[in-house]
């Protein structure tokens, strides 16, 4: 092969590898290629889908034909359920035919939600009830049926099934007058046939996604949870901040799906058995809080002498409404259901139940608004515990005016080893003026349970719910008139201007604590306390992003309570004469200077320790 062949080999395979590349297709061509070829296949997909569920749906429909066709309700199990509406003046409530059960609750008046509307609280596209009996050959299921409504009027109705040898389940629906609570019984009549003496019981099983009904959704879902009444005792109730399942092995009076403001109560008058509950954490975006399911089982006569008879309370979380709605309820024991308002741990909901809720209710009923209510509540509050507070800066104020002498003995014990001695004389030093360094703790102590209550009852004040203050339009939820629409770490999509002003009077307090207590300090001690001094500082910037989600009723009355404290200790320390204050511990020094000795458990404490570590350093030197 001559060199001109191999020449003419080499251009033929560079045409050819250049024509190979030059028409390879671009990359928004291959993309597009790729978009198309994805969509075909995505179609196929969907169409073969379809077709395996058309195929499955006529297997169904085929095999319903040749079985259902057997039962004694066979000509109910056909068609679309319809919403049978009862109403008075508090409530719309909605019977599905299809299983006659409760799917529908608007509550009338003056509740609405975000949009303005009636507030909804079930609603048949999140929430599904089904009643179930264990027959001899079948399994009866409320939700297989279209059942019958007869001898309906505003407020009654009775759902019914028959079969064709006059057998009938019957559900008898009541909605009580000038109330939330809504009557029903279920009862098996001429049903020996299909029902067996083992055939005692009924089994429910209840669904529902909790809906969002007010603006924060973070601080909703706080207090939107499963709870439960234990029979004759105290309620239990899921993790609000995950999910959760629980199995009661006792029984129950009553379950609650609940959240912030409104609950729906489910009631057996002949007690719930082998529960189990369940809920689920919700996204933000699905305007869902949780997804509450609840399976339990209740006594049936299956010789349909007596009918089951349960309740449902779907209203709002009113403290005293709730009370009041005990009366109605039809099993021996007292409901209880004031439980659905979390008043907090026992002695906080002995404070909020006999202190904080009946001066609530006194200045809600002179109709000053909500904001005002507040404001007052707080200064009765704080007039409540001025004392123990004037006690407190007292406490500290002789400390400072200590001073001086604490000083002194620093100077005279400055070595490390002499620390118990020196805390011993210390100690010494303040019984001889009766001064107890303790004696500022106590009193805020006092005051500390007041401040837990009052957090646990304004989130939960349905009277704040819609109430507008200042710039605030809604003192349940937060004030968010700085709003800028993303969701930004650890602050949200907005700037609560309570909050703010909350954090800022915390910060102001801390300030002024700081320097209370380093007037009271030797410079020993303030060295040690730096870090703990930047702790304190930090916490108001901590509580800043912690309830800037939380309602504004609840950050304004902190910063109402911060500023009123700001006020006092300013007027505290105005009216202290420091001078007057220490000739007064010197007269108090000669009064005693004679009495027995009495020393503290704290300085005998003290001495014990300083000899047991003079003991040990002379066994040291001998050595």
């Amino acid at each position: 092969m001559d060199k001109n062949t191999v020449t003419g080999f080499v251009l033929i395979a560079g045409v050819l590898i250049g024509a190979t590349y030059l028409s390879q297709p671009s990359a928004e061509e291959k993309a597009a290629y790729e978009k198309q070829q994805k969509e075909m296949q995505a179609k196929a997909a969907a169409a073969k889908k379809k077709q395996e569920e058309k195929a499955a749906k006529a297997e169904a429909e085929s095999l319903i034909a040749t079985v259902d066709s057997s039962k004694c309700f066979f000509a109910y199990s056909n068609g679309e359920g319809s919403q049978v509406y009862l109403k008075n003046d508090k409530v719309k409530v909605g019977i599905n035919t299809k299983g006659a059960t409760v799917s529908f609750v608007e509550l009338e008046g003056k509740f609405k939600d975000q949009q303005g509307k009636q507030v909804k609280l079930l609603t048949p596209e999140t929430s599904q009830m089904s009643f179930t009996i264990d027959g001899k050959n079948e399994i009866f299921s409320s939700s297989d049926y279209v059942w019958d409504a007869v001898e309906q009027t505003d407020s009654t109705v009775t759902m019914q099934i028959a079969a064709p040898d006059g057998g009938k389940l019957i559900v008898d629906y009541r909605l009580l007058k000038d109330s939330y609570m809504l009557d029903f019984n279920i009862k098996a009549e001429n049903m020996g046939k299909y029902l067996s003496t083992n055939s005692d019981k009924i089994n429910i099983l209840w669904t529902d996604s909790c809906r969002q009904q007010e603006k924060g959704f973070d601080f909703e879902n706080r207090y939107s949870y499963l709870q439960w009444r234990e029979k004759g005792d105290d309620t239990d109730d899921l993790s609000a901040n995950s999910n959760d399942k629980e199995e009661p092995e006792y029984a129950i009076d009553w379950v609650a799906f609940k959240n912030q403001f409104f609950s729906c109560v489910l009631i057996g008058h002949e007690d719930f058995n082998k529960a189990s509950f369940s809920s689920e954490v919700l996204t933000k975006n699905t305007k869902t809080l949780k997804y509450y399911k609840a399976m339990m089982t209740t006594k049936l006569d299956p010789t349909g002498k007596e009918a089951t008879h349960m309740q449902m309370y779907m209203g709002p979380n009113d403290f005293h409404l709730l009370q009041a709605t005990n009366d109605l309820g039809t099993i021996k024991t007292d409901l209880e259901l004031e439980e659905l308002v979390d008043l907090g741990w026992p002695l906080l909901r002995w404070i909020n139940r006999w202190f904080v809720l009946n001066i609530f209710d006194w200045l809600t009923g002179l109709g000053l608004s909500m904001g005002i209510v507040l404001l007052l509540l707080t200064l009765i509050v704080k007039a409540a515990v001025y004392p123990a507070t004037k006690k407190s800066f007292l406490s500290s104020a002789r400390m400072r005016v200590l001073k001086p002498k604490v000083e002194e003995l620093s100077k005279k014990y400055p070595n490390k080893e002499d620390a118990m001695k020196k805390q011993q004389e210390m100690m010494g030093l303040y019984q001889q003026y009766g001064v107890s360094p303790m004696g500022g703790c106590l009193p805020m102590l006092i005051q500390m349970p007041i401040f837990l209550a009052l957090f646990n009852f304004v989130p939960q004040a349905i009277q704040l719910r819609g109430e507008s203050f200042l710039w605030a339009d809604d003192l349940s939820a937060y004030d968010d008139i700085i709003n800028w629409g993303t969701d930004l770490w650890l602050i949200g999509d907005h700037l609560s201007i309570f909050c703010v002003l909350f954090a800022a009077t915390n910060i102001i307090n801390t300030m002024i604590s700081m320097k209370q207590q380093s007037s009271q300090m030797s410079s020993e001690q303030e060295q040690q306390m730096k870090v703990m001094r930047w702790m304190m500082y930090l916490m108001p910037v901590m509580f800043f992003f912690m309830f800037n989600n939380y309602s504004s009723g609840l950050t304004y009355y902190y910063f109402i309570n911060g500023l009123i404290t700001i006020l006092m200790m300013w007027g505290l320390r105005k009216t202290t004469d420091d001078k007057k204050l220490l000739a007064e511990l010197e007269a108090y020094r000669d009064k005693h200077k004679n009495d027995p000795k009495n020393t503290s458990s704290m300085a005998q404490r003290l001495e014990a320790l300083q000899k047991q570590q003079e003991m040990m350093r002379q066994m040291k030197n001998k050595k």
